[in-house]
């Protein structure tokens, strides 16, 4: 495991943590090109495009999912 490799992580506060956990989320996606797609990714996102095409209705805008689970706190 990488954390066992450097032993301070262990040390740092769950908000540390988590702070680091979004560098190195962000230092990740500023180089997309390490991770090319997947193929069985492409190949979903392609189905699900197709399935918006033929069935536009069954979108639902994210303005109101976001609506609904705020009203629902």
């Amino acid at each position: 495991m990488i954390a066992e490799k450097i032993p301070e992580l262990k040390s740092l506060s769950p908000e540390e943590k988590l702070i680091l956990v979004g560098e190195l989320w962000d230092d990740l996606a500023a180089h997309p090109e390490i991770f090319p797609p997947r193929e069985d990714h492409i190949r979903l996102l392609r189905e699900r495009l197709e399935h918006y095409r033929k069935h536009p209705e069954d979108t639902v805008a994210w303005e109101d999912v976001k609506a609904r689970i705020l009203a629902s706190r």
